[in-house]
């Protein structure tokens, strides 16, 4: 989007769930004009529809009260938020009569969601509460809200995969939502900045499984850092992760190596047990090179084990 912006003067708010943020940091890392480390503004430490009062409302009028406002404003939420409190938010008065929220967007890991972890229990077979699954609450919320859906990474599939993966989406999303598949997540700007939806108008058609909750937290996710020593061989680094990752059951990973004799940062990134990694940027004159990830899971993953794992690695 960035790379194709015609012109468009696009603000990126990156949301991130833990307490280091790696996202702000890989876009700033994309040597796309504009783009710059300066332009993205990064929340972290929450989750945007936690902190709707404490951080976005702010963020959003620092941005429209600039001398040069933006045309469009990206919000890319963490992982784990739930879009309708944000949405709500637009019917503020200090940004109601500024801003519309042109459309949501729920980006989809096609491969992942074919492992059956987002899915409702079968009819007859409800969970008991204790038992609850967050990561299906968090998906199926997600799509309810989303106006357009991009299926990603559909060139890991073959064509029988890629229908089942529509057919998921399609039970969780509203009537009539669009789906569009994707590689590598590039998608035309003018579509994912045309939705012209006013979501901010429609609530009530997005129903979420929190509509009746007087709060939302994250209790049932954590995320922590790892410092890691250098790593010689990454492929191999990346090779071994994947035993890591299966023994701990490990959501996601991402951060970057600091490899010997290499100039750049080899980034790391980690669906599940998918591992893919390349060299992003140069190290900066600024920066001492080391290697760092974040780890993020489900509630009672062992820190401590997980640490130790990766640190033998």
């Amino acid at each position: 989007m960035m790379t194709h912006a015609q012109g468009r003067r696009i603000a990126l708010i990156i949301n991130e769930f833990g307490d280091v943020g790696m996202d702000r940091d890989i876009l700033a890392a994309c040597g796309v004009a504009g783009c710059a480390e300066d332009e993205i503004v990064e929340l972290a430490n929450g989750c945007l529809c936690c902190t709707v009062a404490d951080a976005f409302i702010p963020t959003m009028e620092a941005l429209l009260d600039r001398p040069n406002p933006p045309d469009h404003i990206v919000i890319e939420t963490s992982g784990l938020a739930l879009p309708k409190p944000l949405v709500r938010a637009f019917d503020w008065p200090a940004i109601r009569a500024r801003v519309t929220v042109d459309g949501v967007l729920a980006v989809v890991d096609a491969p992942a969601l074919l492992t059956g972890r987002f899915e409702e229990p079968a009819p007859g077979q409800e969970p008991a509460a204790d038992h609850d699954n967050p990561l299906e609450e968090v998906f199926s919320d997600q799509l309810r809200c989303a106006d357009l859906v991009i299926l990603n990474k559909v060139d890991l599939l073959d064509a029988p995969a890629i229908a089942r993966a529509h057919a998921l989406v399609a039970a969780q999303s509203r009537p009539g939502t669009q789906v569009l598949e994707t590689v590598q997540g590039v998608v035309d700007p003018a579509i994912a900045l045309g939705l012209a939806a006013g979501a901010e108008d429609d609530l009530d058609s997005r129903p979420s499984h929190h509509d009746t909750a007087t709060d939302h937290d994250h209790d049932d996710f954590v995320s922590f850092c790892v410092d890691l020593a250098p790593v010689a061989d990454p492929a191999r680094f990346a090779q071994d992760l994947h035993a890591v990752i299966t023994t701990h059951d490990i959501l996601r990973i991402k951060g970057g190596l600091m490899v010997p004799g290499k100039p750049m940062r080899h980034l790391l990134q980690a669906v599940g047990p998918r591992v893919s990694g390349y060299y992003d940027r140069p190290w900066r004159p600024t920066e001492t090179p080391a290697s760092r990830l974040v780890v993020i899971g489900l509630k009672g993953l062992d820190q401590a084990a997980v640490t130790q794992s990766l640190r033998a690695l």
